[in-house]
Order: C-alpha cells, then sequence, then structure tokens
C-alpha cells in the first residue's frame, strides 16, 4: 500500500505540471518540481540530525523504565481486564502477558519494542484458534486496541515538535491523551457489540470506569478555563506529568538497584541508531509529499475541500491537517511525513500543525497492524477487524479535530 501511495504522488505531481505547463503555460512549474526535491532530501537530513539528540534522550529515558520494571508493573496491573476481555484466553496463557507488554510499549511510546511484541502476542493467540486461517475473537479485539493507539507518551510527536521549533513541544499532550482515549473506548465498544462482550463485568466496568474518570476530569477542569488558560495549563499540568514519570523512572531503578546511567547510554545508542534509520525513509516521503504540494496538486485537493466545507458553513482550517489523518490508517511514516510537512509550512506552533501532531497521536495504521499482524501467522480471513479498526480511526481523528480547536481554535 505504502509503495502504491508513494508512486501515486509522483505521478499525480508529473501529470498536474504537464497540465499547468501546457494548459495554463506556468513555464516553471518544472523547476519548483527539481528545487522542491532537492530542497526536502536536504530538509529531511537535517530534521533527522536534529533529532539524533532528542531520540537519543527519550529512548535512553524509556531504557531506564524498562530497566526499572515500570512495564512489567503495569502488566501486572492489566492482566486482570484483558483475562476479562478475552475470556477463550485461558488464565496464565502467555498471549496474556504478551498482549498486555505490547499495549504498554505503545503506550510509553516504545515503538521498537511494540512491534516484535506485538507479532508474539498474536502468535501465542494463533496457538488457541480453532480455525487457522480465520482471525479468532481475541486476535481481532487485540489488534482493534492497537490499532486505536493508546498513547500515553507520544516521544516521537514531542520529538518533531521541538526540532521543527515549538515554543512548548509537549503542549498536545492533554490532546492527545483525549483524543486517544475516545479512539480506544469507540473501538472497544465496536468490537464488544459485535462480540457480545460483556463490558458491565465489575473488573471491567472498573477498569475502563477508572479510565473514564480520568479523561473525564480532565475535561472538566479545562472546560472551567479560557482558551489562554487552557493552553497555559495544559502545557504546565502535560511537563509535570512527563518529568514526574522520568522522576519515577529513576526511583524505580534506585530502588531495584539497576544502574540508571548505564541503562541510559544503552538506550541512547538505539536513539542514535534510530536517527540513521529514519534518513532513507523521511527523504522517501517528505521528498514525495513535496513534489505533489510543489506541483500544487495538495493545494487543488485543499481548496476543493474548503469550498466542500464553507458550503455548508463550518471553519475549513481543519483543512491543512487533514492530509495526516487520510494518511495515518495506511501508513505510519507517510502520515508522520504529512505531519512534518505541515508543521514547515504553516509553523509548528500553528494551528494546522498542532492539529496535525494530535492526528497522529490519536491513532494507529489500522492497515498496517492488519497486514503485518495477521500475516505474520497465516490468517486471511480478518472478519470485522478491518471495520471495527476503521471505526477507532475515524473516531479518533474526529476527536483530535473537536480537541484541537477546543484547545487551540
Amino acid at each position: 500500500m505504502l509503495n502504491i501511495i508513494w508512486i501515486s504522488f509522483f505521478l499525480i505531481a508529473f501529470l498536474t505540471a504537464l497540465f499547468k505547463l501546457f494548459i495554463l503555460g506556468d513555464q516553471q512549474v518544472f523547476a519548483q518540481l527539481m528545487q522542491a526535491m532537492f530542497s526536502l532530501s536536504k530538509s529531511a537530513f537535517e530534521i533527522s540530525l536534529g533529532l539524533t539528540g532528542v531520540l537519543a534522550l527519550w529512548l535512553g529515558i524509556m531504557k531506564i523504565g524498562e530497566k526499572s520494571g515500570f512495564i512489567a508493573l503495569i502488566t501486572r496491573s492489566l492482566t486482570p481486564l484483558f483475562s476479562r476481555l478475552m475470556p477463550e484466553v485461558p488464565k496464565g496463557h502467555p498471549a496474556l502477558g504478551a498482549i498486555v507488554m505490547n499495549i504498554s510499549a505503545n503506550a510509553l511510546g516504545l515503538d521498537n519494542a511494540a512491534t516484535p511484541l506485538g507479532i508474539k502476542a498474536m502468535q501465542e493467540l494463533q496457538t488457541l484458534n480453532p480455525k487457522p486461517d480465520t482471525a479468532s475473537n481475541a486476535q481481532i479485539l487485540f489488534l482493534v486496541i492497537n490499532t486505536s493507539g493508546v498513547t500515553l507518551f507520544p516521544i516521537t510527536i514531542f520529538t518533531y515538535r521541538a526540532q521543527l521549533g515549538a515554543l512548548n513541544p509537549t503542549d498536545v499532550f492533554i490532546p492527545i491523551l483525549i483524543a486517544t482515549y475516545v479512539s480506544a473506548m469507540l473501538g472497544l465498544l465496536a468490537v464488544a457489540f459485535v462480540q457480545k462482550i460483556n463490558l458491565l463485568d465489575k473488573v471491567v466496568m472498573a477498569y475502563l470506569g477508572g479510565f473514564t474518570l480520568i479523561v473525564a476530569g480532565l475535561l472538566a477542569y479545562f472546560s472551567s478555563l479560557s482558551q489562554a488558560q487552557m493552553l497555559v495549563q495544559s502545557g504546565i499540568i502535560s511537563n509535570v506529568i512527563l518529568f514526574s514519570l522520568v522522576i519515577s523512572f529513576i526511583i524505580g531503578a534506585v530502588y531495584k538497584r539497576i544502574n540508571a546511567y548505564e541503562a541510559f547510554i544503552e538506550g541512547a545508542k538505539e536513539g542514535f541508531q534510530t536517527a540513521i534509520l529514519i534518513v532513507p525513509y523521511l527523504v522517501a516521503m517528505l521528498v514525495a509529499i513535496g513534489v505533489f504540494r510543489a506541483s500544487g496538486a495538495l493545494d487543488l485537493l485543499a481548496d476543493l475541500a474548503r469550498m466542500a466545507v464553507h458550503s455548508v458553513g463550518m471553519d475549513a482550517r481543519f483543512i491543512d491537517a487533514l492530509p495526516t489523518a487520510l494518511m495515518k490508517p495506511f501508513s505510519g511514516s507517510g502520515a508522520r511525513a504529512m505531519m512534518i510537512d505541515t508543521m514547515k509550512t504553516h509553523g509548528a506552533d500553528s494551528f494546522a500543525g498542532r492539529l496535525a501532531s494530535i492526528v497522529q497521536g490519536s491513532t494507529e495504521t489500522t492497515f498496517y497492524v492488519l497486514a503485518i499482524y495477521f500475516g505474520a501467522v497465516g490468517i486471511k480471513r480478518i472478519r470485522h477487524a478491518a471495520a471495527c479498526g476503521i471505526i477507532a480511526d475515524f473516531s479518533g481523528i474526529i476527536a483530535a479535530i473537536v480537541v484541537g480547536y477546543w484547545f487551540f481554535g
């Protein structure tokens, strides 16, 4: 799918440029395409280079959290919930531990650890699957929760915002938390409706009620503030929570007598390697989006969308962040490149730049996760997995737009 999207950017840009050259008489359009290719390939490298220090910092901190047993603690605390949501999985089965560890890793932004843990969880669930070529209920629920992208610590988004000049890179933390909650809950409700899962179970209600109370408390608090106060308080609360988490990791390492410094260095090395690894992917996507924009094709699509939105009397500022939303279900790297392009074009602290960041953090890449996880165990019949995943995606994107207007509009 990503190959098709990438090729389409170039072909549509080429056809649009031909139209502008021969029909509209724009003799500069191909020069603009070539300038976009060279300038954005340079920008992609510079962004990746600038990310090195920040990635090293945060992955070093996350490694301390991992070594201090933070993920293991979350795993133990969430196991009772998933044992009830997936009644066909026996208590104590290895699948439960792998599922909770995968979700914990995703929530904490440990992308490198989340994917192998997710594949491991799907493989463990496959051992319980009576029809190996057909997705089981437990596998579908796991996949939809994964694609709803429960994000408590969106390191990557903070990192890119910092690199692209945001004054307070973490000011989108609370909006992302709210949007990802909506995505996760609607995805869970969709699967529960199809699979007839009992969400009224006391343990399930306790967990979901606790999560809901936290989000409801945030909503109630911010509803009482003016928009200016909301922006200030959101930044303060976000930074206090995130730095407190860092301190918790360090205290956990001290308690367990883990060498926090060495753990940090180990994680920081992974951060450096990650920054180097993303260079070719970032170059590929930013150049493709750059020529698509330089040809005028992206502006044409955006203008058509604005006309449609204005025709029904709605504010159309969210249109500038819409490319990230449309790309997100198909490709994480593509959506990330769209987010970066939006922040570079409009500014990291612009409404569009912040909204693209919230959208990026609100959901996961449904079709990519579906292909990787189901492909790893040879499942061909996915049943209601894609439909429920799309419901989660759509809910998260709508929530991101609403919250974006609420906080930054």
